[in-house]
């Protein structure tokens, strides 16, 4: 694929005394480690530290031959990220005033400005709450909310007081809240009456306190909720200027029960606190979160961050990735639900003092208008999506793409962007003035680790393009031999950076054996890659059996836990396949129990309760009954010939090892011809 150039006046980027170098001149694996640590130290002195690190900026070990895999950075030192994104940007850098979020709701017209002064006050009040109901440092958070200013207060309220938020994306399931409050050990829940999704009402607490219950049946009680008046509004409520939600359209159907032994409203709480709250100082390596990533096993992963790499990491990232300017309006379309949020809405933003949108809708509601409305209205510069919603939004062409004016960097993040519609995005919503950052990064790397610079690098439709400062990747065959030039295999990483995830909660071994186990000496990413003549990175896929539905990663192990839990269900294999717009679709492969027959209704019963025990992303868009799978002689399922039947490609190449290769041809002449 040839380089694009972008058209953009940007030459490079540099950090005064820090960093007088492009860019892309100085990234290289060559780099001795003391350069890259006297670089990241250089960047630390930007935050305040209560205290100071001593000794070495960042200690590791890699290699699981030589003992516990390990990751600590600037020991010694103490901070508050609370502090270092609102204090430290009213009071030393004098941006009180300056608009920290333009809320935009659902309805076009539901919407709320927050200046970085409004926000510190409801945060320290929301931090008081908090203490209020005996949360300490260290205490697990669950915040289980839709995308409303409120929710970037809950974090930030955790933060200040030093106890560690658990973010569940608001589409999850309540089995998947109780899960993750479960493995967490969560201490208070903070939740919502509801919200829409363009016409749908999801009734959160409904959901919430069903999953408090089955916490309940599992012996471990909550015994706090606070809940966010998002929708209902009761006689004799009191108006409490900004800190109060828009009013939205009637919700008639919305249900709020109410335990009074368990349940508190967040206004009312608020109302009673005060707007100053002292930070907890921490130490740099204390935790900061705990998000949960699905897992191959099919019990997801809480992955844990710790505060200062993690904050060093996002602020630069974000400042360089997008060339953040002072005057500029930056707009994610992520859920805070996901590591996008957390890192690119919330933390790097903010540490950099930028005015970001905090989108609750849908790109497509009410009209496909949407998107370029609200980017016209609130006259956004950078604008960071999934390539699920390009997709989505290339269907109805460029007749409804207007008013971009004001765009001058375009990113994409979730998922590899395929070259078609990267073009769209570059030529329509670009006009090809645009450059496109199209960034590779984890849950796990906390940040960008592959990614173009806008301007410094030359672009090439759907790479993931060079590492970020510091970041080494390799690419090792099946033997863990390091390739060298243009070459294909697995996707490594030699070394670490500030914002590495540190460990998986509660679970080190885990840790160590998902990501160091396979090749000793190295982060094992589970991705694989293509690098060309040029050292371009393109990301290939899972090399395990992982899913990327719209930008969301799903474990084949889950969905298939759920499908197998249905009594009618003796066994069940899931794949991916090629979805036009969500990137991959989940193809299921059910083999049913002696005497049931297969039908439409136990069709929408198995989709039911998919939906129900992970959430409505993880939906299959094909159920297929398969009274036999392809297995090996020693009964592991070929999910490579299933993929194959799914996708109607009769190569399945060397299938000598089935113990029945009959079953392949009924399951080719029965696959499924529609999708949902």
């Amino acid at each position: 694929m040839e380089s694009v150039h972008s058209h953009s006046e940007i030459a490079y980027f540099g950090l005064g005394k820090c960093w007088s170098k492009p860019f892309f001149l100085v990234n290289s694996e060559h780099n001795q480690c003391c350069q890259v640590f006297q670089f990241w130290g250089d960047i630390a002195k930007d935050f305040f530290w209560k205290t100071k690190h001593a000794g070495r900026f960042l200690d590791y070990n890699f290699d699981v031959t030589k003992g516990e895999i390990f990751v600590k950075c600037m020991e010694g030192a103490s901070t508050n990220i609370c502090y270092n994104v609102l204090d430290h940007n009213v009071h030393e850098r004098k941006l009180g005033d300056k608009v920290a979020f333009y809320w935009e709701g659902n309805e076009p017209g539901d919407e709320l400005t927050v200046t970085y002064r409004e926000l510190l006050q409801r945060v320290c009040q929301f931090a008081n709450v908090l203490k209020s109901q005996g949360v300490k440092k260290g205490d697990r958070v669950s915040i289980y909310m839709p995308m409303v200013v409120e929710l970037v207060v809950a974090m930030l309220a955790c933060v200040r007081i030093g106890a560690v938020h658990s973010i569940v994306f608001a589409g999850f399931s309540a089995e998947s809240l109780c899960e993750r409050i479960l493995d967490s050990q969560c201490s208070l829940l903070v939740t919502a009456d509801g919200f829409y999704r363009g016409d749908k009402l999801i009734n959160l607490k409904l959901l919430a306190d069903e999953a408090l219950q089955k916490c309940r049946d599992k012996g471990f009680p909550i015994h706090r909720c606070i809940m966010l008046k998002h929708l209902s509004k009761e006689e004799g409520d009191a108006p409490l200027g900004s800190q109060s939600p828009p009013a939205k359209r009637p919700c008639p159907d919305l249900q709020v029960p109410w335990n009074p032994e368990v349940d508190l409203c967040w206004h009312t709480l608020v109302r009673g606190a005060s707007d100053e709250c002292e930070p907890e100082w921490c130490e740099s390596e204390d935790p900061l979160f705990i998000l949960y990533t699905s897992g191959s096993t099919g019990k997801p992963k809480g992955v844990l961050h710790t505060l200062s790499g993690y904050m060093l990491y996002t602020a630069l990232t974000f400042k360089l990735v997008f060339d953040y300017q002072p005057d500029d309006v930056y707009w994610c379309t992520a859920d805070i639900g996901w590591i996008t949020g957390h890192s690119y809405i919330t933390y790097g933003p903010l540490a950099n003092g930028a005015t970001s949108v905090l989108f609750e809708g849908l790109p497509t509601y009410p009209d496909v208008s949407r998107m370029w409305e609200i980017v016209d209205k609130y006259h956004v510069t950078k604008f960071y999506t999934a390539p699920t919603a390009i997709r989505l939004l290339m269907k109805y062409g460029r007749e409804p793409v207007y008013k971009r004016d004001s765009l001058k960097v375009l990113g994409t993040v979730g998922e590899p962007i395929n070259p078609e519609a990267w073009q769209w995005y570059y030529s329509v919503v670009g006009e090809k003035r645009c450059p496109i950052v199209d960034t590779f990064w984890q849950t796990e790397t906390g940040g960008h680790v592959l990614t173009p610079l806008p301007a410094a690098t030359p672009m090439k439709p759907g790479s993931a393009t060079f590492p970020f400062f510091g970041v080494v990747p390799a690419v090792l065959n099946e033997s863990g031999e390091e390739l060298e030039g243009a070459s294909e295999g697995y996707l490594v990483f030699k070394q670490p950076w500030p914002g590495v995830m540190r460990t998986v909660y509660g679970n080190q071994q885990r840790f160590e054996t998902t990501y160091f186990k396979k090749f000793p000496g190295y982060y094992v990413t589970g991705d694989g890659c293509r690098r060309d003549k040029d050292g371009y990175y393109w990301i290939t896929g899972r090399i395990d059996d992982m899913l990327n539905v719209s930008g969301h990663l799903l474990s084949t192990a889950e969905v298939e836990s759920a499908l197998a839990e249905h009594e009618a269900v003796a066994e069940a294999a899931v794949v991916g396949r090629p979805h036009p717009v969500k990137g991959e679709s989940l193809y299921c492969f059910v083999t049913l129990t002696d005497g049931v027959t297969y039908s439409r209704t136990l069709e929408a019963e198995l989709k039911k309760q998919v939906r129900e025990k992970i959430g409505a992303i993880a939906t299959p868009d094909f159920i297929q009954n398969a009274p036999g799978l392809p297995k090996t002689r020693s009964g592991k399922i070929m999910r490579r010939v299933l993929r194959k039947i799914a996708c109607d490609e009769r190569d399945l190449g060397d299938i000598s090892t089935l113990a029945d290769s009959s079953v392949v041809e009924h399951l080719f002449q029965n696959r499924c011809c529609v999708g949902v």
